[in-house]
């Protein structure tokens, strides 16, 4: 199943929850929300207050990114405050399968992501722990960037691996998905896709989702 995940890091934050009643409406499962430490990467972002408080607006699907160091010591707080789905770096532990023990141990699903440097042989070995691979298309930390299309193949390289290995995995891909590349995205095997620019282009949500979802249709259809 192909499910978008809009990222409020695009968001109006003064309009969060007039947003979030949109992608209700328009049937959009998951909301993506990056939490940024300032040193994995050179930015600020949401963090535990702000996911309450999303928790507390709807029951839609909390897609938690952590680009933080040292995961581990922060899984506990952010399943507590409502996240469905925790992402770590798989950069950013030398104990990835710990990390991914501790989210499941608080009834989550375990995402593992990788940087556009880092080959998705890296993570192989984890397929069968996790629920979830996120590929960034861009580097972490800024939105707005380009997608680098080499990542795509990262996709494919672990699209191809867990079908053979009979591993039902859901694989995101982050950064720099538009209109004009999502049938290539969808084409990698990515099935969830974090829209930022993609979904708050000039503002119009409903439009822009409507065709995010018209382009999956046909896809669907082929």
């Amino acid at each position: 199943m192909i499910k978008l995940s809009p990222s409020i890091l695009a968001s109006n934050m003064m309009h969060l929850e007039d947003e979030i009643k949109i992608f209700e409406k328009m049937k959009v499962p998951y909301i993506h929300i990056d939490v940024m430490d300032g040193l994995f990467v050179p930015n600020f972002s949401f963090g535990t207050v702000a996911i309450k408080n999303i928790r507390k607006a709807t029951d839609m699907v909390l897609d938690v990114h952590l680009m933080v160091y040292d995961p581990i010591k922060n899984i506990k707080i952010f399943c507590q405050c409502g996240a469905d789905i925790i992402s770590f770096h798989f950069e950013a532990t030398n104990k990835p399968l710990k990390a991914i023990e501790y989210i499941k141990k608080y009834g989550k699903k375990a995402c593992i992501t990788i940087n556009p440097s880092t080959m998705a042989g890296a993570v192989l070995p984890y397929l069968d722990s996790v629920d979830q691979v996120l590929v960034m298309g861009v580097v972490p930390g800024f939105g707005g960037q380009g997608l680098i299309p080499e990542t795509l193949n990262k996709v494919r390289k672990i699209r191809a691996y867990a079908d053979s290995h009979n591993i039902d995995l859901d694989i995101e891909i982050d950064g720099g998905i538009l209109p004009e590349n999502l049938k290539n995205v969808l084409e990698a095997g990515a099935n969830v896709i974090v829209g930022g620019s993609a979904i708050y282009k000039d503002y119009k949500l409903e439009e822009n989702i409507e065709n995010l979802y018209k382009i999956i249709r046909e896809y669907e259809q082929e």
